[in-house]
């Protein structure tokens, strides 16, 4: 890989691929919508900024000049937490965007589309012939998403060109302050607050930024045609796991109820193929679990979060 382009480079997932890429030698167009945000974050020689919005990504070959383009990364998304996960109209447009950017690669004459998508589509290939489960508002997000990597894989395939698309777990690490519930649950440990939990016997992943870049490069490299990737861990733990494991990193005696929230999520990670990622490109997480939730921590504490 030689040439990149990155939507949405600005963003947590954005700006982090952006350096991974950099790094390693790959020029980089770097698409967001504000020029001084991405010239505040010096990403430095081998970087391009590219100022458009999602109403001109349909003519984004306008905008970005190059035609030898390797991989084109649609990182774009708006509204991944919270109430904005609810919001169908927001959550469509998303959709069409992505699309638009699908087009617009093929314009260029890209190679490969390496679409970022989310965990949570995994429950909608689950729920759909099953009419016992209970929606929630994540779902709405999920079937956005969905539809997204269904579209832009019938268009990259009618261009002739190449696409990829990645099931990301819940990303952590420094520069994310979202109110998701990991930094929530983090907060509550190193100030020795009570956490509400759900039971926790179901399957849950979460994985640190430098495992997810570094899992979309090795997609965007290495990844085969048409395949779908999901970049956590090969081997997933309970929720229930993994909270005592934060908490048992931060402050072993903070008090977690667990049972306490009812939640209706429990993801069959049966759905997807763990081990893809890993049989296609070699890559698996590497990042060191207590060490990185400490740093996420001890961030968490320098911005008074």
């Amino acid at each position: 890989m030689k040439t990149a382009v990155v939507t949405g480079a600005t963003g947590f997932i954005g700006s982090y691929l952006v350096r991974n890429l950099l790094a390693k030698g790959v020029k980089v167009y770097g698409v967001g919508t504000d020029i001084t945000k991405m010239m505040d974050m010096n990403f430095g020689e081998g970087f391009t900024p590219v100022t458009a919005d999602f109403r001109v990504y349909n003519s984004l070959d306008k905008y970005i000049h190059a035609r030898d383009v390797d991989v084109f990364f649609h990182m774009a998304w708006q509204g991944g937490f919270t109430d904005a996960l609810k919001d169908y109209s927001l959550q469509f447009k998303n959709a069409q965007a992505a699309c638009d950017a699908c087009v617009s690669a093929a314009a260029m004459g890209a190679k490969k589309f390496v679409y970022a998508g989310t965990v949570n589509e995994i429950e909608i290939n689950q729920f759909m012939n099953n009419e016992r489960f209970t929606p929630r508002n994540t779902n709405i997000y999920a079937s956005a998403k969905v539809a997204a990597d269904m579209t832009c894989r019938t268009l990259a395939h009618n261009a002739g060109m190449e696409f990829c698309s990645a099931l990301i777990p819940l990303p952590y690490g420094v520069g994310n302050a979202s109110r998701q519930l990991i930094n929530t649950v983090i907060k509550n440990c190193y100030t020795n607050q009570p956490s509400k939990l759900i039971t926790g016997n179901n399957k849950y992943d979460i994985a640190h930024i430098s495992d997810v870049v570094e899992a979309l490069y090795c997609i965007g490299e290495s990844g085969h045609n048409m395949r779908q990737y999901y970049i956590g861990h090969r081997n997933i733990r309970t929720f229930r796991e993994v909270v005592e494991e934060m908490r048992d990193a931060i402050n072993p005696q903070a008090e977690l109820r667990f049972g306490e929230y009812q939640d209706s999520l429990n993801m069959d990670y049966s759905y997807t193929d763990l081990d893809a990622l890993y049989n296609d490109t070699g890559f698996e997480c590497k990042a060191d679990f207590k060490e990185t939730i400490r740093e996420q921590a001890e961030w968490l504490k320098s911005i008074d979060f």
